[in-house]
Protein backbone atom coordinates (compact mmCIF):
# COMPACT_ATOMS: atom_id res chain seq x y z
CA UNK A 1 0.00 0.00 0.00
CA UNK A 2 1.37 3.41 -1.01
CA UNK A 3 1.00 6.62 1.00
CA UNK A 4 -0.30 10.09 0.27
CA UNK A 5 0.20 13.01 2.65
CA UNK A 6 -1.91 16.12 3.02
CA UNK A 7 -2.66 18.88 5.52
CA UNK A 8 -4.59 22.16 5.75
CA UNK A 9 -3.21 25.09 3.76
CA UNK A 10 -0.03 26.48 5.32
CA UNK A 11 -0.25 30.08 6.58
CA UNK A 12 2.48 32.55 5.61
CA UNK A 13 4.17 32.05 8.98
CA UNK A 14 4.48 28.33 8.13
CA UNK A 15 5.82 28.78 4.62
CA UNK A 16 9.11 27.01 5.35
CA UNK A 17 7.43 23.84 6.61
CA UNK A 18 6.55 22.04 3.34
CA UNK A 19 10.10 22.45 2.05
CA UNK A 20 11.58 20.95 5.20
CA UNK A 21 9.03 18.13 5.02
CA UNK A 22 9.95 17.41 1.41
CA UNK A 23 13.56 16.70 2.37
CA UNK A 24 12.39 14.33 5.11
CA UNK A 25 10.10 12.54 2.68
CA UNK A 26 12.86 12.09 0.08
CA UNK A 27 14.96 10.26 2.63
CA UNK A 28 11.95 8.23 3.78
CA UNK A 29 11.05 6.92 0.31
CA UNK A 30 14.67 5.98 -0.38
CA UNK A 31 14.77 3.94 2.83
CA UNK A 32 11.34 2.35 2.36
CA UNK A 33 11.84 1.87 -1.39
CA UNK A 34 8.24 2.95 -1.87
CA UNK A 35 6.76 5.96 -3.72
CA UNK A 36 4.72 8.63 -1.95
CA UNK A 37 2.47 11.48 -3.02
CA UNK A 38 2.36 14.76 -1.08
CA UNK A 39 -0.19 17.56 -1.56
CA UNK A 40 0.46 20.99 -0.08
CA UNK A 41 -0.64 24.60 -0.43
CA UNK A 42 0.42 27.99 0.87
CA UNK A 43 -1.46 31.19 1.48
CA UNK A 44 -0.54 33.94 -0.99
CA UNK A 45 3.23 33.50 -1.28
CA UNK A 46 5.95 34.10 -3.86
CA UNK A 47 8.30 31.09 -3.78
CA UNK A 48 11.74 32.27 -4.89
CA UNK A 49 14.53 30.16 -6.32
CA UNK A 50 18.11 30.86 -5.25
CA UNK A 51 18.78 32.65 -8.54
CA UNK A 52 15.96 35.08 -7.67
CA UNK A 53 17.91 36.17 -4.59
CA UNK A 54 20.68 37.40 -6.93
CA UNK A 55 18.59 39.97 -8.81
CA UNK A 56 20.02 43.50 -9.04
CA UNK A 57 17.71 44.95 -6.39
CA UNK A 58 16.26 42.21 -4.20
CA UNK A 59 15.13 44.65 -1.52
CA UNK A 60 13.00 46.59 -3.99
CA UNK A 61 11.60 43.38 -5.49
CA UNK A 62 10.66 41.99 -2.09
CA UNK A 63 9.00 45.29 -1.15
CA UNK A 64 6.86 44.96 -4.28
CA UNK A 65 5.85 41.40 -3.32
CA UNK A 66 4.94 42.47 0.20
CA UNK A 67 2.83 45.33 -1.13
CA UNK A 68 1.12 43.00 -3.62
CA UNK A 69 0.24 40.60 -0.78
CA UNK A 70 2.61 37.79 -1.78
CA UNK A 71 5.40 37.70 0.84
CA UNK A 72 8.37 35.64 -0.38
CA UNK A 73 10.06 32.46 0.78
CA UNK A 74 13.25 30.93 -0.65
CA UNK A 75 12.96 27.25 -1.55
CA UNK A 76 15.60 24.54 -1.60
CA UNK A 77 14.86 23.15 -5.07
CA UNK A 78 16.15 24.71 -8.25
CA UNK A 79 14.28 26.91 -10.66
CA UNK A 80 12.90 30.45 -10.48
CA UNK A 81 10.00 32.15 -8.76
CA UNK A 82 6.44 30.82 -8.70
CA UNK A 83 3.24 31.91 -7.02
CA UNK A 84 1.38 29.81 -4.46
CA UNK A 85 -2.13 30.53 -3.22
CA UNK A 86 -5.45 28.82 -2.52
CA UNK A 87 -6.01 28.13 -6.24
CA UNK A 88 -2.61 26.49 -6.76
CA UNK A 89 -2.05 22.86 -5.79
CA UNK A 90 1.54 21.79 -5.16
CA UNK A 91 2.03 18.11 -5.81
CA UNK A 92 5.23 16.28 -4.91
CA UNK A 93 5.83 12.80 -6.28
CA UNK A 94 8.55 11.18 -4.18
CA UNK A 95 10.24 8.10 -5.56
CA UNK A 96 13.28 5.94 -4.79
CA UNK A 97 15.95 6.84 -7.33
CA UNK A 98 16.58 3.25 -8.44
CA UNK A 99 16.86 3.21 -12.22
CA UNK A 100 15.34 6.68 -12.60
CA UNK A 101 17.17 9.42 -14.46
CA UNK A 102 16.28 13.09 -14.25
CA UNK A 103 14.25 12.73 -17.45
CA UNK A 104 12.41 9.57 -16.44
CA UNK A 105 11.40 11.10 -13.10
CA UNK A 106 9.95 14.12 -14.93
CA UNK A 107 8.19 11.79 -17.34
CA UNK A 108 6.60 9.97 -14.42
CA UNK A 109 5.01 13.20 -13.16
CA UNK A 110 3.90 14.10 -16.68
CA UNK A 111 2.27 10.69 -17.05
CA UNK A 112 0.61 11.03 -13.64
CA UNK A 113 -0.87 14.37 -14.67
CA UNK A 114 -2.21 12.96 -17.93
CA UNK A 115 -3.83 10.12 -16.00
CA UNK A 116 -5.41 12.65 -13.62
CA UNK A 117 -6.87 14.71 -16.47
CA UNK A 118 -7.45 12.31 -19.37
CA UNK A 119 -9.84 14.71 -21.07
CA UNK A 120 -7.08 17.30 -21.57
CA UNK A 121 -4.34 17.34 -24.20
CA UNK A 122 -1.31 18.20 -22.07
CA UNK A 123 1.96 19.01 -23.80
CA UNK A 124 5.42 19.20 -22.19
CA UNK A 125 7.92 21.82 -23.28
CA UNK A 126 9.27 25.17 -22.18
CA UNK A 127 7.02 28.21 -22.28
CA UNK A 128 9.86 30.73 -22.37
CA UNK A 129 7.80 33.78 -21.35
CA UNK A 130 6.01 32.10 -18.44
CA UNK A 131 7.33 32.42 -14.92
CA UNK A 132 9.81 29.71 -13.93
CA UNK A 133 10.12 28.35 -17.49
CA UNK A 134 11.56 24.86 -17.91
CA UNK A 135 11.72 21.90 -20.26
CA UNK A 136 8.91 20.19 -18.37
CA UNK A 137 6.39 22.99 -18.33
CA UNK A 138 2.96 21.47 -18.99
CA UNK A 139 0.64 23.31 -21.35
CA UNK A 140 -2.82 23.10 -22.82
CA UNK A 141 -3.57 24.91 -26.09
CA UNK A 142 -0.17 26.60 -25.90
CA UNK A 143 -0.71 28.04 -22.41
CA UNK A 144 1.15 26.78 -19.35
CA UNK A 145 -0.85 25.20 -16.53
CA UNK A 146 2.00 23.67 -14.52
CA UNK A 147 5.73 23.72 -13.91
CA UNK A 148 7.92 20.95 -12.54
CA UNK A 149 11.13 21.03 -10.49
CA UNK A 150 13.21 18.22 -9.05
CA UNK A 151 15.31 17.64 -5.95
CA UNK A 152 17.50 14.65 -5.08
CA UNK A 153 18.83 13.61 -1.69
CA UNK A 154 20.76 10.37 -1.28
CA UNK A 155 18.75 7.70 -3.09
CA UNK A 156 15.44 9.56 -3.28
CA UNK A 157 13.93 12.00 -5.76
CA UNK A 158 11.19 14.58 -5.28
CA UNK A 159 9.46 15.67 -8.47
CA UNK A 160 7.56 18.80 -7.45
CA UNK A 161 4.84 20.36 -9.56
CA UNK A 162 2.75 23.46 -9.07
CA UNK A 163 -0.58 23.15 -10.86
CA UNK A 164 -2.68 26.24 -11.54
CA UNK A 165 -6.12 24.82 -10.81
CA UNK A 166 -8.31 27.87 -10.42
CA UNK A 167 -8.23 31.61 -9.62
CA UNK A 168 -6.75 34.47 -11.61
CA UNK A 169 -3.62 33.26 -13.36
CA UNK A 170 -3.35 36.66 -15.03
CA UNK A 171 -3.00 38.32 -11.62
CA UNK A 172 -0.35 35.81 -10.58
CA UNK A 173 1.58 36.47 -13.75
CA UNK A 174 1.41 40.22 -13.23
CA UNK A 175 2.77 39.90 -9.68
CA UNK A 176 5.75 37.85 -10.88
CA UNK A 177 6.37 40.06 -13.92
CA UNK A 178 6.36 43.17 -11.75
CA UNK A 179 8.77 41.52 -9.28
CA UNK A 180 11.28 41.11 -12.09
CA UNK A 181 10.58 44.53 -13.56
CA UNK A 182 11.12 46.09 -10.14
CA UNK A 183 14.21 44.09 -9.19
CA UNK A 184 15.91 43.98 -12.60
CA UNK A 185 14.86 47.29 -14.23
CA UNK A 186 16.44 47.51 -17.71
CA UNK A 187 17.83 43.97 -17.27
CA UNK A 188 14.29 42.51 -17.31
CA UNK A 189 14.22 39.29 -19.32
CA UNK A 190 18.02 39.03 -19.40
CA UNK A 191 20.74 36.96 -17.68
CA UNK A 192 18.54 33.89 -17.34
CA UNK A 193 15.53 35.68 -15.86
CA UNK A 194 12.28 35.17 -17.80
CA UNK A 195 10.53 37.94 -19.78
CA UNK A 196 7.28 37.08 -18.00
CA UNK A 197 4.16 37.53 -20.10
CA UNK A 198 1.11 37.03 -17.83
CA UNK A 199 -1.04 35.89 -20.78
CA UNK A 200 1.27 32.91 -21.48
CA UNK A 201 -0.29 30.93 -18.62
CA UNK A 202 -3.75 29.69 -17.68
CA UNK A 203 -5.59 27.40 -15.24
CA UNK A 204 -7.13 23.94 -15.41
CA UNK A 205 -10.52 25.54 -14.75
CA UNK A 206 -10.14 27.86 -17.75
CA UNK A 207 -9.09 25.01 -20.03
CA UNK A 208 -11.87 22.70 -18.83
CA UNK A 209 -14.47 25.42 -19.23
CA UNK A 210 -15.93 24.66 -15.80
CA UNK A 211 -14.85 25.20 -12.21
CA UNK A 212 -12.40 22.56 -11.01
CA UNK A 213 -11.83 22.49 -7.25
CA UNK A 214 -8.68 21.66 -5.34
CA UNK A 215 -10.56 18.79 -3.65
CA UNK A 216 -11.54 17.27 -7.01
CA UNK A 217 -7.98 17.69 -8.29
CA UNK A 218 -6.57 15.81 -5.31
CA UNK A 219 -9.04 12.96 -5.88
CA UNK A 220 -8.01 12.79 -9.52
CA UNK A 221 -4.32 12.56 -8.62
CA UNK A 222 -4.94 9.94 -5.93
CA UNK A 223 -6.77 7.78 -8.46
CA UNK A 224 -4.01 8.37 -11.00
CA UNK A 225 -1.33 7.49 -8.43
CA UNK A 226 -3.15 4.25 -7.63
CA UNK A 227 -3.35 3.42 -11.33
CA UNK A 228 0.27 4.38 -11.97
CA UNK A 229 1.63 2.25 -9.11
CA UNK A 230 -0.99 -0.51 -9.42
CA UNK A 231 -1.57 -0.30 -5.68
CA UNK A 232 -4.07 1.08 -3.18
CA UNK A 233 -3.41 4.42 -1.50
CA UNK A 234 -3.55 5.22 2.21
CA UNK A 235 -3.93 8.93 3.03
CA UNK A 236 -2.57 10.48 6.22
CA UNK A 237 -2.04 13.94 7.69
CA UNK A 238 1.61 14.97 7.41
CA UNK A 239 1.91 15.80 11.13
CA UNK A 240 0.53 12.37 12.05
CA UNK A 241 3.00 10.75 9.66
CA UNK A 242 5.95 12.60 11.21
CA UNK A 243 4.95 11.35 14.65
CA UNK A 244 4.21 7.79 13.57
CA UNK A 245 7.39 7.54 11.50
CA UNK A 246 9.45 9.00 14.36
CA UNK A 247 10.95 11.66 12.09
CA UNK A 248 10.26 14.84 14.05
CA UNK A 249 13.93 15.29 14.95
CA UNK A 250 14.97 15.02 11.30
CA UNK A 251 12.17 17.40 10.35
CA UNK A 252 13.37 20.01 12.84
CA UNK A 253 16.90 19.69 11.47
CA UNK A 254 15.70 20.23 7.90
CA UNK A 255 13.62 23.18 9.07
CA UNK A 256 16.69 24.81 10.62
CA UNK A 257 18.42 24.59 7.24
CA UNK A 258 15.45 26.32 5.62
CA UNK A 259 15.53 29.06 8.26
CA UNK A 260 19.22 29.63 7.47
CA UNK A 261 18.50 29.71 3.73
CA UNK A 262 15.85 32.37 4.25
CA UNK A 263 17.98 34.67 6.42
CA UNK A 264 18.85 36.61 3.29
CA UNK A 265 15.29 37.98 3.34
CA UNK A 266 15.58 39.01 6.98
CA UNK A 267 18.61 41.22 6.28
CA UNK A 268 16.90 43.39 3.63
Amino acid sequence: MNLSLDQPIYANQQALLPFALTDVLIEAVSQANQPLLHFWQLENTMILGMKDTRVLNLKQGVAHLQKAGYPPVVRSAGGLGVISDAGILNISLLIPQGEHTTSSAYEMMYHLTKLAFPELIITPGEVFDSYCPGSYDLSCNGKKIAGIAQRKIKAGIAVMMYLSVTGSQLTRGEVVRDFYLTSLSEKFGQDGYPPVNPTSMTTVTAVMGEEVSIVETKKRFLNAFSELTNDTISSINSRDWLNEADRLATYKDKLSHMITRNQILDTL
